[in-house]
């Protein structure tokens, strides 16, 4: 690639015959909300990146506790209602607390006591309780979610003090999930992975991090004044898909930092990524815990690992002293609700509970905490057999995908990593002269099937929960059509494969620490200027929100190569402050 001239904007348009649908089809979604690790990102093996700075003096965030107990009122009539509760189980001869653990959730049982009273509501929000509900809205989901759109009344608990139904709820989830501790989160995995790193990193320490990290270790680092050590994932040229990383790796920076007097304060692994790669938790928690450093793992696409005996094993039963899960993805719980949980004894979780109180809303969703306790008790009801059908349907689906002529499937035997998650069906298009924006296009389009990633040479399918065997046929339908109308000339099986001449991370140089560069006075040039400069934004492509330029990182040639050709396929670019990419905000020299 000798430059950015021959790019061109745009979606290379193709000509075919459009199939029709029978009327009435929806739109059919492979997946769950996109904020996670994996858009094709080519990388390479390379060296590690790290710099040092003078550390300033350290700080700690503190903030008193506010608390908020439950009025004797409220305390009096909950007891009534457990006796209550407890005596008709006891006439039943069942088995009280298996019943009240996941057939009677705790907050999702409060929430709805507290909004069926005949109460005069004279609080926030405007809304009361659904009098005046938009209409708008009101006709689309009805009126029974405002109903429950219920503020911090003594009743429902107080999320950052908890004493009642909030923290028994995070209690059970706990135990369910392995952990000594569970927070529940309202700001997404985002605020779980940026309080993770706050609580075990102060300004100036060194975190040892993949390069294709999600934006939100990012801004995490740029909050706490924390330096990255990066280590390259393993990547697969083939796919122009970023892996895991090995413990051979974080060994190896470990001692890299040791010959330069530092010693990492803690190690983020991404597992699994966003195509559901999996790296070997165990043995890097093994070598973290020999140096007494904390493993954090960004489990945001693993809530569902060890609920099936053919999905790999949990971070939290590997050895991971911080895991963060989004419960939103392949579990059921509301978009933007996740959770962080605590193993081990190598994190203050006094530090992590001021952390949470700093980041999350005072304000929280009570309907996002109860269906982060109803996701709980879904999965409480049915742990050995929940998952059966979603894995028979993948194993189903990739029978038949296998057996399409030009369609790749991404699995354990043509892959150079270890572990994938079972529910994730990635396909490639290449060898059809097609790119995965493309396909998925068509697909979209024509068959009413929607992917949850999109990569240059491949689509990412998510199964779950609530897939449905005839979504999984059409899925297999519009793949064939895919197959059957196209098929790789010299012309186009050259532009598919353009992208693996675009590595972009094979030559990082960092010039300023995320935080100082964020802060720093920046000024606007035209991006073909912008070769050298110091970069003064976070830009990168959704899905799935992996940095190709970080502040603080010189412009390579490379870095832009790439974004220009993922844009002209169709990729949404997010942060920089010139969505077109004409031009790019710098550090000052």
């Amino acid at each position: 690639m000798g430059g950015m001239a021959g790019w061109q904007e745009g979606p290379t348009k193709l000509a075919m015959n459009t199939p029709t649908l029978p009327e009435g089809e929806n739109l059919v979604h492979f997946g769950c909300s996109a904020s996670h690790e994996g858009i094709s990102l080519s990388l390479s093996f390379g060296n590690y990146w790290s710099f040092k700075l003078n550390k300033g003096p350290r700080a700690c965030i503190s903030q008193e506790k506010c608390r908020l107990g439950l009025g004797k009122r409220q305390e009096a009539k909950r007891q009534s209602e457990i006796l209550e509760y407890d005596t008709a189980l006891d006439a039943t001869g069942i088995d009280n607390k298996k019943v009240k653990d996941s057939r009677h959730p705790p907050l999702v049982s409060a929430l709805k006591a507290s909004a069926e009273e005949n109460a005069a509501s004279f609080h926030f929000p405007g809304h009361n309780r659904g009098q005046a509900a938009p209409s708008s809205l009101r006709q689309l989901i009805g009126v029974r979610a405002f109903l429950h759109d219920l503020p911090e009344l003594p009743e429902l608990d107080n999320l950052f003090a908890p004493e009642g139904p909030i923290l028994e709820a995070q209690k059970q989830a706990a135990e369910l999930f392995g952990a000594s501790e569970t927070w529940f989160l309202v700001g997404g995995s985002t605020c779980g992975v940026q309080a993770a790193i706050m609580a075990t990193c102060l300004p100036g320490d060194t975190l040892i991090l993949p390069r294709n990290s999600h934006i939100s270790a990012i801004s995490a680092m740029i909050l706490s004044g924390v330096l990255p050590k990066y280590i390259v994932p393993e990547y697969d040229h083939n796919w122009d898909i970023a892996g895991g990383f090995t413990p051979s790796q974080v060994e190896k920076a470990i001692e890299e930092l040791e010959m330069e007097g530092r010693k990492p304060a803690a190690v983020l692994v991404i597992s699994p990524t966003y195509h559901g790669v999996c790296s070997n938790i165990g043995a890097i928690a093994e070598l973290c815990h020999t140096h007494k450093i904390p493993i954090i793992v960004d489990e945001a696409h693993g809530a569902h690992f060890g609920f099936h005996l053919q999905l790999p094993i949990s971070a939290l039963a590997q050895g991971a002293d911080l895991v963060i899960q989004s419960t939103h993805k392949v579990l059921c719980s509301l978009t933007q609700s996740s959770m962080l949980h605590m193993s081990g004894n190598l994190v203050d979780r006094e530090r992590i509970c001021k952390c949470l109180q700093t980041l999350q809303s005072s304000s929280p969703s009570y309907l996002l905490l109860a269906s982060l306790d109803a996701a709980r008790a879904h999965l409480s009801d049915n742990q050995g057999t929940v998952f059966n059908k979603a894995v028979e349907l993948t194993l189903e689906a990739k029978n038949m995908i296998n057996r399409i002529r030009g369609i790749s499937l991404l699995d354990l035997t043509n892959s150079n990593f270890s572990a994938i998650d079972p529910l994730r069906v990635t396909i490639g298009v290449w060898r059809l002269g097609l790119s995965g924006f493309e396909a998925d296009d068509i697909l979209c389009r024509d068959f009413k099937v929607v992917s949850e990633l999109v990569g240059t040479r491949s689509m990412t399918f998510v199964f779950n929960l609530g897939t449905k065997r005839e979504h999984v046929l059409r899925l297999v339908s519009g793949l064939k059509y895919l197959s059957a109308t196209f098929s790789a000339t010299d012309d186009t099986e050259n532009r598919a494969v353009d992208v693996l001449c675009l590595t972009p991370f094979n030559d990082i140089s960092m010039s300023l620490s995320p935080r100082d560069a964020f802060f720093s006075k920046k000024r606007k040039i035209s991006i073909k200027d912008s070769l050298g400069k110091i970069c003064g934004e976070l830009i990168c492509p959704y899905p799935p929100g992996i940095p190709v330029l970080i502040p603080g990182e010189i412009i390579t040639e490379r870095a832009l190569n790439y974004l220009l050709h993922v844009k002209s396929k169709g990729a949404i670019i997010s942060g920089a402050a010139d969505h077109l990419l004409s031009s790019l905000l710098v550090c000052h020299d």
